[in-house]
């Protein structure tokens, strides 16, 4: 496997520099990724559940697919990669939803939000995901507030307000 080039970014969400993946991971270093909501026509979104091999909470249920963002890369462009590799969602506008930052002892990155609308098959990339389906936002609710220590920390952390803004029927 190819150690990837990411880039990493200040707190002020600047490009900083460049550094491999293991590097980066090993030192907990500052980053960017994307981070993508897939939702259908009806409004439902698409949870899933990463490999075991991920190398950052494995196992656990997603809300987002995404990525690091490759040194050099737009996180835009790093968005339409990342939701092609991971759930074959192709040919779709993202709706760009802002910025957050997301920091814990295993990872510390500046999340670049986008949300796809997709009516077609997904095909998941067997390397990042095992298992998925559409949920309707008033389930996903329901699990950010039951069963929060079975999903992505960082997603809940960077998704949880605008979720709860399309289950309050405000977007």
């Amino acid at each position: 496997m190819v150690d990837e080039v990411v880039a990493l970014y200040d707190e002020a969400g600047e490009v900083t520099g460049s550094a491999p993946r293991s590097v980066m991971r090993a030192r907990n270093l500052r980053h960017a990724a994307s981070s993508i909501v897939v939702r259908d026509p009806l409004g439902r979104v698409y949870l899933h559940r990463r490999t075991t091999t991920k190398d950052v909470f494995p196992g656990l249920l997603d809300l987002a697919a995404g990525g690091v963002v490759l040194a050099g890369e737009d996180p835009a462009a790093g968005a339409v990669r990342e939701v092609e590799e991971e759930l074959g969602v192709t040919g779709v506008p993202l709706e760009a939803l802002g910025v957050a930052d997301y920091a814990d002892e295993h990872t510390r990155y500046r999340a670049f939000r986008f949300v796809a609308t997709w009516a077609g098959p997904i095909r998941w990339q067997p390397e990042e995901v095992s298992w998925g389906d559409w949920v309707t936002v008033e389930e996903l609710v329901r699990r950010l507030d039951d069963e929060a220590g079975s999903i992505v920390p960082d997603s809940v952390a960077v998704w949880s307000e605008i979720v709860r803004s399309w289950h309050a029927g405000r977007s």
